[in-house]
């Protein structure tokens, strides 16, 4: 962005925030003239802070709180992409044509890494996925939370802290935390059912067509249990059926041209389910604990394979064909606790574990170096994550004179333990046969047995909060914590924060904190191999952890901890119905972990003297070095109306601008001193990281009431991306896009509601991907004939799938 563009957005920005601070001031007092109006009770959060007391609006810290009423108040049935809707930071691409990134897709949070947001299930830490994104999709080479495997019938509300967090809930809290807090009841219930597809009008660089696909069908629910005399047990679910989606344009390499490729969302079946409960021992102490299990299946498919093909075989497929890449989801987890009072300390001892299992399988493909005897179905191989966390936290007040209000003190301890394991596929997906051909099964080739992995480690932490007012006005914050890990030593995390009320309606807040995060187990020691073509020839490149004799080779090190400075100031103004919220960030990270280029043989005569001892055709692998800055500007306003006559308004406007800057590259000694040094973070890759999220996001939305109706309306405006390629004459842009969504309902007797929605109701689509620009990706170099598949850019901050009309009946009691 030029720096002209930047200071016109801040001049935008602040603008705003004033005339929206005078019109709060003024706008209500004549609305009370007009017709009545109320204060909605402000929620209080437990989110970024360990005082009981703190609402939405006192936080030292910004805190959305998302209630479960308006997350399924839309069409769509992934809690991630809801949450993108509607928090002014989150945003939840929808990549294709990225193996297991298809089915298990990143949201990040003010545009940082998915793996520097930290989520928590009541205020716990959730386990993250097997998975390790290494394809070029957002967030290449992370590996987070998959918020999809949390129904969100199971939710109250969801808190999202914008602020680093790191001194108060450990490692990956960079960018901030997600706090999933499950329903609590001991009666009532729901179901839901509901259907939808899209309907839209496809129009790709070289043809246009009409689509009506991805039909959805899901049923969710709740229910309210007694447990005992007065515990509650709530058990929630959802079976969900999805079909896959298209937007392809035409291959011209075949004839005659049509659409062959399958590029969208992925096929998907999945059955979830979840149980909380709780139960009181006395009237000091209790037991709580929940538990959840999903069963889902993706089959999402690789770029087509025309007859030609160096990785076909004739005899198999004589008209080509479309891999399919099927990935198997099982995820559980389970928790346990009990809290009370131990003297006049508040106390709260846990033990929580999960696991996640990720398991591939080829189909409808090929090893072509088996020739006529391949297999066309192919077990790839099984990537397992498990964690186990143990916690310990104590809180009370101290009345102390020369304070303005109790000092709240809070302080405990954690140990985790993790595991990662990799299993190898079977034989004929990753081995090389007798025929000279492309080994591996095409489209998504099997773990090799040199890549299974069985590898874990543990970490203890301790914490202290101390929170309280210096004077009526001055409230502050303080924290710090210390953490000890098994594999890369120890660090320590503080975090100051403070808020001054100028009087009931205005205050400002600020903080400024120190962070980390941990490199995952994952990046340390996965490792996979595939086929890739480099100027027509084969060859074998694989990802080695940096443990291997390969990496070191080349220079690789033992990975440690990014590290972060995070400075946050802003404001807070509420006065009746409207409130105002408006907070900066400066967030600097050191030694961000990433993923290496593809180190090849054939293209530098230096890296084939290092490689070639070891038979390797290429090689890339996890690095530390590169240096950021991402600053940006939240604002999140509300105003409500109640009139007698006309129904319930609420009008908000939520809106984030955030730009990432990379201060330094990383350097190898071994590959520095190489006659030509390869490239380790080339510019596809530097502009993935840095420019991954739209640097202009704004949300607008108008929810109605009145008796048995209700309807909402929003608008999202997400700004144009650059979408780079290795040749910078190829670039291209997804342009400016606006979506509008529409849902109204209908309230029967008997609380049974009808809901008809459209989402993206123009029909909005990214730019198309240029016809040279889909020519210059293709290997051999670029010719008139293309694969015709990436038709729209996967880094698109809304996917590209359309138009989606849906209808809901659902029931409570």
């Amino acid at each position: 962005m030029s720096l002209f563009r930047r200071r016109a957005t801040a001049r935008l920005y602040v603008t705003t925030a004033l005339v929206l601070s005078l019109s709060g001031a003024s706008v209500p007092v004549f609305a009370q003239d007009a017709v009545p109006v109320a204060e909605e009770p402000t929620e209080v959060v437990v989110t970024g802070t360990r005082t009981p007391r703190r609402s939405r609006l006192d936080t030292l810290a910004p805190v959305d709180v998302i209630k479960a009423e308006t997350l399924s108040n839309q069409g769509s049935t992934e809690l991630a992409e809801g949450l993108s809707k509607i928090a002014p930071s989150i945003t939840f691409p929808r990549p294709a044509v990225t193996d297991g990134t298809d089915s298990v897709r990143p949201a990040t949070l003010r545009g940082m890494s998915p793996d520097q947001s930290l989520v928590l299930i009541n205020g716990k830490r959730r386990h993250a996925s097997s998975l390790v994104n290494i394809n070029g999709s957002v967030g290449r080479g992370a590996a987070a939370v998959d918020l999809n495997t949390i129904p969100e019938a199971a939710l109250s509300t969801v808190e999202v802290l914008r602020d680093g967090a790191s001194a108060q809930y450990g490692s990956d809290a960079i960018a901030g935390v997600i706090n999933l807090r499950l329903r609590k009841a001991s009666s009532g219930g729901g179901v839901t059912v509901s259907y939808g597809q899209y309907d839209t009008d496809v129009e790709t660089a070289n043809t246009s067509y009409h689509k009506s696909d991805g039909a959805t069908t899901s049923v969710s629910g709740w229910v309210g249990l007694p447990l005992l005399d007065d515990g509650f047990l709530t058990v929630s679910g959802e079976l969900k059926n999805r079909e896959a989606t298209s937007r392809g344009g035409l291959d011209t390499r075949i004839t005659p041209a049509s659409v062959v490729s399958r590029y969208g969302d992925p096929e998907e079946t999945a059955i979830t389910l979840f149980a909380n409960a709780g139960l009181p021992l006395n009237d000091v102490w209790s037991l709580y604990g929940w538990a959840s299990f999903q069963d889902r299946d993706n089959e999402s498919a690789a770029n087509f394979r025309p007859f030609n093909n160096s990785g076909n075989v004739l005899a198999i497929y004589p008209n080509g064909f479309l891999p399919k890449i099927q990935a198997t989801t099982r995820d559980w987890s389970g928790a346990f606790g009990t809290e009370g009072s131990i003297g006049d300390w508040a106390s709260d001892f846990s033990l929580v574990f999960g696991e996640n299992q990720l398991t591939y399988h080829t189909n409808n493909s090929v090893n072509a170096s088996f020739g006529i005897n391949s297999q066309t179905d192919f077990y790839s191989g099984k990537l397992i994550y498990g964690q186990g966390v143990i916690n310990a936290n104590f809180s009370r007040s101290f009345e102390l004179g020369w304070l303005a209000a109790p000092l709240d003190v809070g302080f405990g301890f954690e140990a985790r333990s993790e595991s990662y394991r990799i299993e190898a596929g079977e034989l004929q997906s990753w081995a090389k046969g007798p025929v000279t051909a492309p080994q591996g099964a095409q489209g998504f080739p099997g773990l090799f047995p040199q890549n299974e992995n069985d590898k874990s480690r543990s970490n203890v932490g301790a914490y202290l909060d101390l929170e309280s007012k210096l004077t009526e006005k001055l409230s502050f914050g303080v924290a710090l914590r210390a953490e000890s890990y098994s594999d890369f030593g120890e660090n320590t995390s503080g975090k100051l924060s403070a808020r001054y009320d100028f009087t009931d309606a205005f205050a400002i807040r600020g903080s400024a904190s120190t962070g980390f995060r941990a490199p995952s187990l994952q990046q340390q020691y996965f490792s996979s191999s595939a086929t890739n073509f480099v100027a027509g020839v084969a060859q074998l490149i694989t990802t080695f952890p940096v443990s291997s004799d390969v990496a070191k080779a080349l220079g690789a090190a033992p990975l440690k901890a990014e590290d972060s400075e995070n400075l946050a100031l802003g404001f807070v103004f509420h006065k009746g119905p409207f409130e105002l919220t408006v907070d900066g960030y400066d967030i600097k990270v050191t030694d961000r972990i990433i993923l290496s280029e593809n180190l090849l043989t054939s293209s530098n005569a230096g890296v084939a003297g290092l490689l070639n001892p070891f038979g390797v055709d290429g090689a890339r692998f996890f690095i530390n070095g590169v240096d950021t800055t991402t600053k940006g500007i939240d604002i999140v306003a509300r105003y409500r109306l109640i009139t007698e006559s006309l129904g319930t308004y609420d009008l908000g406007l939520a809106a984030n601008h955030g730009e990432t800057t990379i201060d330094r590259f990383p350097v190898v000694n071994t590959l520095s001193t190489l006659p030509v040094p390869p490239a380790l973070f080339a510019r596809v890759n530097q502009n993935l990281l840095a420019s991954s999220t739209p640097e202009d996001k704004y949300n607008l939305s108008l929810d109605w009431k009145l008796g048995s109706w209700s309807a909402s309306a929003n608008a999202v405006y997400y700004s144009s991306i650059l979408v780079a390629q290795t040749n910078a004459n190829f670039d291209f842009e997804t342009g400016d896009k606006t979506l509008v969504n529409l849902v109204a309902s209908y309230r029967f007797p008997g609380q049974t509601t009808l809901t008809l929605g459209v989402d993206n109701a123009f029909d909005v689509y990214p730019d198309a991907t240029p016809l040279t620009t889909l020519a210059n990706n293709l290997t051999p170099p670029p010719t008139a004939a293309y694969n015709g598949a990436a038709a729209f850019s996967a880094r698109a901050p809304f996917g590209f799938n359309g138009r989606f009309l849906y209808a809901r009946v659902s029931k409570s009691w």
